[in-house]
Order: C-alpha cells, then structure tokens, then sequence
C-alpha cells in the first residue's frame, strides 16, 4: 500500500467513530455556494427538514397548512441548511516534526499531526464542505478525490528545521486548521494568524509535542541534534537546562494560546502519547463552534 493510501486508511480508521464534521460558516462572504448536503439545522435550501410548532418570526407564509389542519396549533416547515464552507490546512512537514523520543511505542509528531489532519478532511467532506490547502496548490473542493490528493500534500517530509504556516492564499472568512509543534520562529507564525484574522479567518491551532518535549526527562551527559543536523548542542548535564527550557516551552504555549484568543482562534496542545481520537475530538468540536 503506498503511503498516501495507507495514511488515509488510518485516517479514515479514526474519523470512524465520530459524527460528520460540520464547519459552522461565521460569514459566507465570498466563500460559500449551495451544496448539496444537508447540514441538519434550518436555513437555506430546498430539502425537508421538520416541522415544528410556530414561534415568534415566523411569518404566516411559512405556516404548513396541511399539517397545521392535524391539530389546533401552527406549524412551518423548516428546510435543511445547504451553504458549503472553505476550510484550510496546513500541516506542518518540516523535520522538527519527525521526532519521536521511542519509535517503538511513539508515533512520530509528523505521523500524528498528518492522521488528524487528515481524519479532520474526512469528517469535513463527508459533511459537504470544501477542503483545500493554505497558498495556491490545492483550493478547496469535496468529494473523495480530494481526501487522496491531501492524502498526497500531507505526505511529503521537507527539509527545512521549522516551518511557519502559510499564510497566502487566505480565503476571506474561511476557516483554517493549523497543526505543528510550533516550535520554530514564533513571529511567522503571529503574521500568519493576524494575516488570517485580518481576512476574517477563524480557525483551530493544534500544537502536537512529544511527552519527552514536555518533560525534558535528560540527565548527565547529552547530545540535542535537530531532526534536520543543522545543530546540535553538547552538554554534561542536562538536568541543569531542564528549569530553563520548561519555563521557555511554558512562555511559548501561553503566547500561542494569547494569540489565538486575540484573532479569534482555538488552541490546544496534544500529545503523541495520547490517542489520536482525542485530538481529533477537540478539533472537531472546536471547528463546529462549541468548547474544546
């Protein structure tokens, strides 16, 4: 099985269990067009949906007079919502991405990043919306042939130490999923969201860190190489760094979630020792509008 088949068979293994991914459209400005998807809640479009008792606004136009002749009271007839929205996503492929701290028991960050990204396109399409990716390569569109091409996108490694989103490309009032370890440059990563902002983007930024990342677990004598070999850093005791860089990996978690709060975005940040479907969850219920 190549690669892109088997990443999304596993992807698809981890959507399984989950409803469809409904992205709430917070502004259709320039983005949407009618599908041809129910999204179970009134609103725009042709298809029956139910009835329901009439309430205040409702017009007497919208009265349901065959079935309001069943009974005593008023009922209208709602139909289902059909607009269509653009989602983004970047995923980070950049080398920092392909540390595990145990290849026996760890998936690697990038392994995980791109099976919740890509389990996340699923829930989406099958939900009726578009999926593209951040720049000008890939816009966003339905239907299974686009799972494989992300499939595809989400499968190739980079060079690069770190990686910045990709802020290009932006579609006025999409939404957007970010996922990476974040652990590079921060400033492009701040353009990238306050570009994103300023075009009336919303997204979710998923921080994906190794247990050891967080844990900084090193004693006595240790050599730190970058996933790339661009650096490396020799030390005799690397307990005495570990107050250090978990005070600095603390102040870049609080900085990530402060500039999310300030554009209007979500964070969370996830562990490869933790199951995918929890990752999953959250981006599912942060991208549907409700508290992750």
């Amino acid at each position: 099985m190549s690669a892109p088949l088997a990443l999304r068979h596993r992807a698809e293994e981890e959507a399984s269990p989950l409803p469809d991914l409904l992205a709430r459209a917070d502004k259709l400005a320039g983005t949407v067009l009618l599908g041809d998807h129910g999204r179970r809640r009134a609103g725009i479009g042709d298809d029956f949906w139910q009835y329901r008792a009439m309430g205040p606004g409702d017009s007497y136009r919208s009265i349901d007079w065959r079935r309001s002749a069943r009974g005593d009271a008023n009922f209208v007839k709602d139909r289902e919502w059909k607009i269509a929205q653009s989602v983004l996503m970047w995923v980070d492929q950049a080398a920092s991405m392909r540390f595990t701290s145990d290849d026996r028991r760890l998936p690697r960050k990038a392994d995980r990043a791109r099976v919740v990204a890509l389990a996340a396109t699923i829930l989406l399409i099958r939900g009726g919306e578009r999926v593209g990716l951040t720049g000008w390569t890939l816009p966003p569109r339905g239907g299974n042939p686009q799972i494989l091409r992300l499939a595809e996108a989400f499968s190739t490694d980079t060079p690069d130490e770190y990686s910045a989103p990709e802020a290009r490309g932006m579609l006025p009032h999409a939404r957007a999923l970010f996922v990476s370890d974040f652990l590079g440059d921060i400033d492009p990563i701040e353009a990238a969201l306050t570009k994103a902002a300023d075009r009336g983007v919303r997204g979710v930024l998923l921080q994906v860190l190794d247990p050891a990342e967080e844990a900084f677990p090193y004693e006595g004598r240790t050599i730190f190489r970058s996933m790339g070999g661009g650096m490396a850093h020799e030390t005799l005791k690397a307990s005495e760094l570990r107050a250090r860089y978990l005070d600095r990996l603390a102040k870049r978690k609080d900085r990530l979630d402060r500039l999310c709060r300030l554009t209007g975005w979500q964070y969370d940040c996830h562990h490869t020792d933790d199951s995918a479907q929890a990752a999953l969850l959250w981006v599912w219920r942060a991208m549907d509008g409700g508290k992750a």
